[in-house]
């Protein structure tokens, strides 16, 4: 089946490096695979908290995204359609082992090589450290839902049209989740912060 190429205008650079790729054109795949994969890895790692697992979902939503090649059609932003697939994966995996959440220590290890300034006075790395320790913490406190909203806004840029389609919920939804996260988060890094106003 001959394909014809996306109107520019119609289409953004991911999708048309999508379509190329289609077309046979591997380069396309691998500048794709290197501006989405970092997100979605995060996105796994950071659900299921668990690095074997992170990277065996990570694989196996690739994998869809090189069998869809030839029949992509860019109905959505790419991004989205990228995360509607791990989306897919992530909730087939919890079915089939009937779980929500697994232990995050080999996560929290691997997100703890936070890049630091080489020099940084050892104090402000201490305190960027903990910080950073916190907030993953307190996003892997977040319920399953909100957690994916959050992650899927911040990691992968979606808007809440775009989390919406790739989750199936309604954009309400998705609003309610986010601001709801939002909120835990603040609140938390917040709490115990000391901050005092002049």
């Amino acid at each position: 089946m001959e394909r014809t190429a996306i109107e520019p205008q119609a289409a953004d650079a991911d999708a048309d490096l999508m379509w190329r790729y289609g077309t046979g054109d591997a380069a396309a795949f691998e500048s794709l695979y290197a501006r989405h994969k970092g997100a979605v890895y995060r996105y796994f790692l950071r659900q299921c908290r668990q690095a074997a697992l992170a990277d065996e979902l990570f694989q196996e939503a690739w994998l869809k995204v090189v069998r869809a090649r030839e029949a992509y059609r860019p109905e959505a932003k790419f991004a989205t359609w990228l995360f509607a697939i791990a989306h897919n994966v992530l909730m087939d995996n919890f079915r089939r082992h009937a779980i929500t959440v697994v232990d995050g220590e080999a996560a929290e290890a691997e997100l703890d090589n936070a890049e630091s300034a080489p020099h940084e006075q050892p104090e402000r790395q201490l305190e960027r450290k903990r910080r950073i320790e916190k907030l993953l913490g307190l996003i892997d406190g977040l319920p399953a839902l909100q957690r994916e909203a959050f992650l899927m806004h911040e990691e992968a840029e979606l808007s809440l049209a775009e989390i919406a389609a790739a989750t199936g919920a309604n954009e309400e939804t998705v609003k309610s989740r986010l601001r709801y996260a939002l909120l835990k988060l603040r609140a938390g890094m917040d709490e115990g912060s000391g901050k005092t106003q002049d």
